[in-house]
């Protein structure tokens, strides 16, 4: 068995791989970049070694710098994780070179499932089924456009390295292909340093439906059963869960051949994971999946499978690693029951899903979920990595009782420092269509409106508990008893969503409160701890004061309100209409204006990348542009001026 590992990665995959070896008695090396030094998994560690500055291109991305951090812990192996280094062949090489022990698949099998195209003609060989399109090396632009014309639209652009969604685009019409191609092409590029892109037949009712298998280095492979992955925002995944709405076991049976085949064919050991496309238009049937492509490494969702299998997959890979055989064979592997996971992001799904940042001012997760997280309070969500503070798993006997365990569980959640997805993940849970197992991947896409928190400023009723909060209202006596030597009426300013709001306070008695806002006059109490009686209408109600001002969570709704300083001017210059704002800190790709342009509402203008994805920059009016105060290359803030229109007349 190994004795010590070092896990060459960052964050909740760095902490779930921690907890395995911890339990199973192997001592755990972690590395960290600059920006990680305080971080949760550095902590957990029984040891941590700096690679080196915040960008992962000079630290977690530097496999020297980890094997040499693996030698000096005197580690004998290294667990990948997933992302960074997990599916780089040659990394596998020099960490086997330096003497040490892989945790995951050879790096010629890496190569063989590394590129789509080539692993697609791999699998046709095999004897997996394929989706109809363009596979080859050509990537003349012509040439693609024309074979996407054979295929017939809608096609899906999509590079042939890495994964994540980078890189993809669908088209629906031959006008639109030209743009498609170079945005793929251009992102592909950024993200996987490999520009190249197949064409492939959209399917038009499409199911994500993968398979998880395992192999070892004594010729065997099994299956685990499937995750469908169907819930997804542009191409990333957002909800998983296992087993999949309205499988069959003849459907499973022959997806699970299916993968099988597709390892054995490589020859695979460890944690792999086979995508398949899945047409549900008429249900789940044997000759309507194909083969989209391989993970060979542990997949963000592979807890699920762990909830319905009561297996640990990172349990299995140390134990294949170490050269042991599969523990169970095929016919000793059954699914147990319904689990879901939810991708939980410090991401702004008002603004187009932007990532964000912030510092955890409260974290707090429900009991009886498995959250895997590589954050706590107090720590802060940068611009340099993958956004996400933790995935979210429940298990249940059934899907409805797992989906209704999961509504609960993110309203239950409660974070505060930064904007979150939890009240659209909420809203996905709690979605009609969803509950009856009708998911395909553009569900979320076709409802997006409704999945949205309403627009505007939280109810008067929340934004008057956060007031009380404010004021200190909210505690049991002595405190709140204080507090009444004071005026009986009084003012509380807030900042919510960077606007403005004042609260009236009329103290009635212990516990008792009339609150004026916006218009609405408000009769409040709070009979008890984490209760409150709005207008006689009895809560359960979180209030809480943090370094970052005041939050309130009920019934899945959350409000977060800052405390104005008053010690700091308010009148700071803000850019209007006039001016592009970088919404996140990021690098400028491209830049597609220069001053003296005219420009209409809504045209693109500049290109940033931030987190691993492409933003598009738009005209916010129709006007000419003044100045362009930023160059191709230039690595902005979060707010910084970009563009500036001239006036209006």
């Amino acid at each position: 068995m190994i004795r010590k590992i070092l896990i060459a990665n960052r964050g909740e995959i760095a902490t779930r791989v921690i907890a395995t070896a911890r339990r199973l008695g192997i001592a755990t090396v972690a590395v960290y970049s600059d920006a990680d030094a305080a971080a949760l998994h550095v902590e957990m560690a029984d040891e941590a070694l700096r690679l080196g500055p915040a960008p992962a291109a000079e630290s977690y991305l530097r496999g020297d710098l980890v094997i040499a951090a693996a030698r000096a812990a005197g580690a004998d192996a290294i667990h990948p994780g997933y992302g960074f280094l997990s599916e780089n062949p040659g990394f596998v090489e020099a960490v086997e070179a330096a003497g040490l022990t892989f945790i995951g698949p050879s790096a010629a099998a890496i190569r063989a499932m590394g590129l789509k195209d080539a692993a697609k003609r791999l699998m046709e060989e095999a004897g997996v089924p394929v989706v109809p399109g363009y596979h080859g090396e050509r990537q003349e632009p012509e040439f693609l456009a024309a074979e996407a014309a054979r295929i017939g639209f809608p096609v899906l652009v999509k590079a042939r390295a890495g994964g994540g969604g980078k890189g993809m685009r669908r088209v629906d019409a031959p006008e639109g292909f030209a743009a498609a191609l170079e945005g793929a092409q251009r992102e592909a590029s950024a993200a996987f340093g490999d520009p190249a892109v197949l064409i492939e037949k959209y399917v038009t009712a499409p199911r994500h439906i993968e398979i998880q298998v395992f192999g070892d280095s004594h010729g065997n492979a099994v299956h685990l059963g499937e995750r469908d992955c169907s819930l997804q925002r542009r191409h990333q995944k957002v909800i998983e869960e296992a087993p999949a709405p309205g499988m069959t076991p003849e459907m499973r049976e022959a997806m699970g051949a299916a993968a099988v085949r597709a390892a054995q064919a490589i020859g695979y050991s460890g944690a792999g994971t086979i995508e398949f496309i899945v047409d549900g238009s008429e249900g789940l049937r044997p000759d309507r999946f194909w083969f989209m492509e391989m993970n060979t490494r542990l997949q963000v969702e592979h807890p699920v499978t762990e909830a319905v299998t009561g297996l640990d997959l990172v349990e299995w890979q140390i134990r294949v690693a170490s050269g042991e055989a599969l523990p169970r064979e095929q016919g000793e592997i059954t699914l147990t029951g319904h689990a879901f996971e939810a991708r939980l992001y410090a991401e702004d799904a008002g603004r187009g899903f932007l990532p964000a940042t912030g510092r955890l001012a409260h974290l707090r997760f429900p009991p009886g979920v498995r959250a895997d997280t590589g954050v706590r309070a107090g720590d802060e969500i940068s611009p340099w990595y993958d956004p996400m503070i933790a995935k979210l798993v429940v298990h249940g006997p059934t899907r409805e009782t797992a989906l209704t365990a999961l509504a609960r569980a993110l309203d239950a959640t409660e974070v505060a420092g930064t904007v979150t997805n939890i009240a659209f993940l909420a809203a996905l849970a709690r979605h009609e269509g969803f509950g009856r197992g009708a998911v395909d991947t553009g569900l979320i896409e076709r409802d997006l409106a409704a999945l949205l928190p309403p627009e505007g400023p939280p109810p008067a009723w929340l934004l008057a508990l956060a007031a009380i909060g404010a004021a200190g209202l909210e505690a049991p006596a002595p405190r709140q008893g204080f507090t009444l030597w004071g005026p009986l009426r009084r003012s509380v300013a807030l900042i919510v969503d960077a606007e403005p709001v004042e609260v009236i306070i009329e103290v009635e008695g212990p516990g008792r409160f009339t609150a004026e806002v916006a218009g609405h006059r408000l009769a409040i109490a709070l009979p008890g701890p984490d209760q409150a009686e709005i207008d006689g209408h009895r809560r359960a109600v979180r209030i809480l004061r943090h370094a970052g001002g005041v939050s309130v969570w009920s019934g899945g709704r959350a409000c977060y309100a800052a405390l104005p300083d008053p010690l700091t001017a308010a009148a700071e210059a803000g850019a209007g209409g006039d001016s592009v704002l970088a919404p996140m800190p990021g690098l400028v790709k491209h830049v597609g204006v220069r001053a003296g342009a005219t420009v209409e509402k809504g045209r693109p203008l500049a290109i940033l990348e931030a987190m691993k994805m492409e933003h598009t920059l738009t005209a916010p009016r129709d006007g000419i542009i003044a100045e362009v105060l930023v160059a191709e290359g230039a690595q902005v803030a979060d707010g910084a001026l970009l563009m500036r229109l001239e006036p209006e007349a």
